[in-house]
């Protein structure tokens, strides 16, 4: 009977195991979906999308109770099996007494109590280590996660600590550098090799997937990176990820706030003063707007900041990038999402308050780089054109005159017109 049992238990457990798989990676998007639908309500709501998410939602829903169905099915088909493994023993045992003569009635009913409890014990036994066997499919998850690469160190070791007040004055170049996101990835970055100077106003443009964003990567150590990226002569390469990430300051597309307070978003590190905060916030016309919350700089900031207006948490990385204060900004696509007078307001906070620093601003729209002091035109991954804008659109078969020609003529005047000024400014 064991042999069977064993025999039954191994053909479950190959099968269940597998559908536990399943079941556990069609769960995942379910939770997903749903928080990122509490997240977008009121987006969704305002483009009447609603059905046409309910019907991603049940198709999440339909894929995991099938295959949770499934698992239920061969749970049920494993006991059933057991239990008809059982009886046919039992009648074995039962028959054989019968057909032995002078059998006492007392060892009849003694040896058949004995059978079900071993039975009952082989069952059980069974039942659990074909479920344990299930649930060790979680185990082999979290090992994933486990058995994944770790980050670079996070604290510089040694000799190659940084200066305190490194980077000084926030120059970058790029030696022979590559970039791909895994070890075994093609490359997204091709062989960039330039400079920026410190202070320096550099325009980013491209077309969607050129490697516009990557290079962020890059600077911050996100991917797989070859080559050099040295920032004031030291190769952040050998530096911790902590004293290298600290040093930069980015806004982002969309921008990253945390449930908590104003000032827990603006300093987490609670490294300023209140004072300092404020003006921080005056700068980018937030403080009337802080003052009238309640809790002030205490007050409840929501998750994502949903309290806030899209512009307003754009303003608020901006406080927090003028509160660390490094010499090196980047923006990606920072005003993107905004309104034209919170786009004027964040340009002129950057002219004024991010005079001296390296600024790297990653643009869809050309009129956001074309005062810039070089532009990088990027391709495939690789570094075309690397002028001002307006040496740029003097050449007729270049990259970044074939993206501006692509506009309305009056558009061209316009660009054209802003990078002239810049340029004549320049000399």
């Amino acid at each position: 009977m064991a042999i069977v049992f064993y025999f039954l238990r191994h053909i479950y457990t190959n099968t269940a195991r597998s559908i536990k798989r399943v079941e556990a990676s069609t769960r995942s998007p379910i939770f997903s979906h749903a928080n990122a639908s509490f997240q977008g309500l009121s987006t969704i709501r305002a483009f009447g999308v609603e059905k046409i998410l309910a019907d991603e939602f049940d198709k999440h829903q339909d894929l995991n109770t099938s295959a949770w169905y499934l698992f239920l099915a061969t749970t049920r088909a494993f006991a059933q099996w057991l239990e008809l493994v059982c009886v046919l023993y039992i009648a074995v045992v039962t028959l054989s007494f019968l057909m032995v003569e002078n059998s006492m009635s007392g060892n009849v009913g003694l040896a058949i109590t004995q059978v079900f409890n071993l039975i009952f014990m082989c069952q059980w036994g069974m039942r659990q280590t074909a479920e344990l066997e299930n649930q060790m499919t979680s185990v082999e998850r979290v090992v994933e996660y486990a058995e994944v690469e770790p980050e670079a160190s996070l604290v510089s070791i040694g000799k190659h600590k940084p200066p305190a007040d490194w980077p000084a004055k926030g120059s970058i170049r790029f030696e022979h550098f590559s970039l791909r996101y895994a070890s075994q990835s093609s490359l997204v970055l091709r062989d960039l090799n330039m400079s920026i100077n410190a202070g320096e106003k550099i325009g980013i443009v491209g077309r969607t997937g050129a490697g516009k964003s990557s290079i962020i990567q890059a600077l911050f150590r996100l991917a797989v990176n070859e080559g050099i990226i040295r920032i004031d002569g030291v190769d952040i390469g050998s530096l911790g990820l902590h004293d290298l990430r600290k040093r930069i300051s980015i806004i982002p597309q969309d921008p990253i706030l945390f449930s908590g307070t104003v000032r827990e978003n603006l300093d987490p590190f609670k490294q300023h003063g209140d004072d300092t905060l404020w003006n921080a916030l005056e700068y980018v016309e937030l403080k009337e707007v802080v003052r009238a919350m309640e809790g002030t700089l205490d007050g409840k900031m929501s998750d994502g900041g949903a309290n806030f207006s899209m512009g307003q948490r754009q303003l608020v990385c901006l406080a927090r990038a003028i509160l660390r204060n490094n010499p090196i900004l980047i923006l990606d696509e920072a005003t993107a999402n905004v309104d034209t007078e919170t786009d004027n307001l964040i340009q002129k906070t950057i002219r004024e308050r991010f005079g001296r620093c390296t600024v790297l601003t990653i643009a869809h729209r050309l009129h956001t780089v074309m005062d810039s002091d070089r532009v990088l035109v990027m391709d495939a991954g690789r570094a075309v054109e690397y002028a001002h804008p307006y040496e740029l659109l003097q050449r007729p078969d270049g990259v970044m005159r074939r993206l501006v020609n692509e506009m309305e003529e009056s558009t061209v005047q316009q660009l054209t017109g802003i990078a002239y000024q810049a340029y004549t400014k320049r000399d």
